[in-house]
């Protein structure tokens, strides 16, 4: 009997053994962290994959997109930029009585290596600086900075001057605006209000008033540069670009610093010359010649508007810089003209010498990089008085010589030549167009008829005087329709053209003489 209980006792004991394991491990497995407790909500274990690849489980949604959130930035960081990937999550979810999720940095690090693999692109932070139209992109405000004060350093040689950047209040994004400020400038403000007023205040500045200051000596003046600046706006914009579209600052210097050859228009004024117009733009004149094909040499005759081409090496970005400067200079008084009315205007006459004088002077003269725009003399002692050059000249439109027919074709130019039949000339003093008999001759300038008749050698002819003292004459007519006296106006019919005097067939002779002197009519006809 007491053997049976014995029994009894033991089989009671080891079922409750067994019911307490088995109840401790149940509950120990649902307090384990990375297992998920059997709950009645639906899905309750989520499997994740980044691009079509597996990277781990979790417990809910929130954690994958919070762990692809940390893997992203740890890819960015790792790529100095902007950087663009592909990113495909895809979450597959459960419900299950338990299961073991990933450890979450694990996660990540996977998700960082599928990640890695996806980058497209990665955008570079940099600064686009923009000067008219040309732009310019750097990797850094240093760098901006330092291209900038390449183009101020350029004249700036004493280092006085320093480039800002400040952001541009009036603008609605994030823009830089350039300028330039000397490095040991401090800003002052003075009050606006007077500390005393009424009777109070005329009293104190008549009590007060400073004495006369003598005019200051050469010596008491500051000299140098007094400001300098950038002569176009310059904008620096932050911005994110490909790593490709970023300029080192030695090429950026070499765009935007560096001297670019720009053509540019001169206008000729009253009084121009070709040597004063090199000098004006500081081009040699050989070089103003071949630019312009309507030049010939330095003695090709200039009109008032006429508009030259000259070629001016500027730099992309201008400086401008007024600077105070001490000259001792030979100076020229500007040409004083005298106008004629009865006078053409490429006729005229000097009638006073120059002569240069000698002076000391301390002047503010503002510059566009090299090239001086202003001279404003504040103290001047003439040593020696200049003498200026008087000139008179005309202001009369010389007349122009048109081709007195229409066609022809040119058989015999002026000078040397081997005379076409015994009795011709071997030096040709005109021009020949063979033409058909009959074709009508016009007045190549207005004038006044002084020969109208038979001409030794030239047959049939019409001498014409013009008002610049120049005469044209027509040969080898057929019919003369002018008489001696009469005014003829350019283009005016005054004869047909034929085959009479010294000739080998029909053509007509044309001339220019020049103060009774002939010249090659084709230096004077326009064509």
């Amino acid at each position: 009997m007491e053997k049976k209980k014995k029994k009894t006792s033991y089989k009671k004991y080891w079922f409750t053994y067994i019911k307490t394991t088995v109840l401790t491990l149940f509950v120990c497995l649902f307090l384990v962290p990375g297992y998920v407790r059997f709950e009645k909500t639906g899905d309750n274990f989520f499997y994740v994959q980044v691009n079509g690849q597996y990277v781990g489980s979790v417990a809910d949604r929130e954690t994958a997109q919070r762990l692809l959130r940390e893997a992203r930035r740890k890819v960015a960081l790792r790529n100095a930029g902007l950087t663009f990937m592909n990113v495909d999550m895809h979450i597959e979810g459960r419900e299950v009585l338990w299961g073991q999720v990933d450890e979450e940095s694990a996660v990540t690090e996977r998700m960082e290596s599928v990640l890695s693999v996806s980058v497209l692109e990665t955008l570079q932070h940099a600064y686009a600086v923009k000067l008219n139209d040309y732009v310019v992109n750097l990797a850094g405000l240093d760098e901006v900075k330092e291209l900038l004060q390449t183009a101020v350093n350029k004249y700036d040689t004493e280092g006085k001057f320093d480039v800002a950047l400040e952001y541009d209040p009036d603008r609605e994004f994030s823009v830089l605006a350039a300028s330039v400020r000397k490095n040991s400038e401090e800003t002052q403000v003075a009050s606006s209000v007077p500390s005393k007023a009424g009777i109070a205040l005329v009293w104190d500045r008549m009590m007060n008033q400073e004495p006369e200051v003598a005019e200051p000596d050469f010596d008491d003046y500051e000299r140098g540069i007094l400001t300098i600046d950038f002569a176009e706006q310059i904008e620096v914009v932050e911005s994110y670009m490909p790593a490709s579209r970023l300029s080192t600052v030695q090429d950026a210097v070499a765009a935007i610093v560096a001297d670019q050859e720009v053509p540019q228009i001169y206008t000729v004024v009253s009084g121009d010359t070709l040597s004063e117009i090199a000098i004006k733009v500081n081009i040699p004149m050989d070089k103003i010649i071949e630019m312009n094909e309507s030049l010939t040499d330095e003695k090709s005759i200039l009109q008032i508007g006429q508009e030259l081409v000259i070629t001016v090496p500027e730099p992309e970005l201008s400086v401008v810089r007024t600077e105070q400067n001490y000259y001792e200079e030979i100076y020229d008084e500007a040409v004083q003209y005298i106008e004629v009315d009865t006078w053409y205007t490429n006729q005229s006459q000097v009638i006073q010498q120059p002569s240069a004088g000698f002076r000391k002077i301390i002047a503010d003269v503002t510059y566009v990089n090299d090239k001086m725009v202003s001279k404003d003399i504040l103290k001047e002692e003439v040593v020696m008085e200049a003498v200026p050059k008087i000139v008179k000249r005309g202001t009369k439109i010389p007349p122009t010589y048109i081709k007195p027919i229409s066609g022809g074709r040119l058989t015999s130019k002026f000078g040397p030549r081997k005379a076409p039949k015994p009795g011709a000339s071997t030096n040709h003093k005109g021009v020949d167009w063979a033409i058909p008999t009959g074709t009508a001759v016009r007045a190549s300038c207005g004038g006044k008829v002084t020969k109208a008749g038979w001409g030794s050698g030239y047959g049939y002819v019409v001498y014409i005087d013009h008002e610049d003292g120049k005469q044209t004459r027509y040969g080898h007519l057929s019919k003369i329709l002018v008489s001696v006296g009469d005014k003829v106006k350019q283009g005016d019919k005054i004869a047909l053209s034929g085959n009479t005097g010294i000739s080998t067939g029909p053509h007509l002779h044309f001339e220019i003489l020049v103060g009774g002197t002939k010249v090659d009519p084709l230096k004077y006809v326009s064509k």
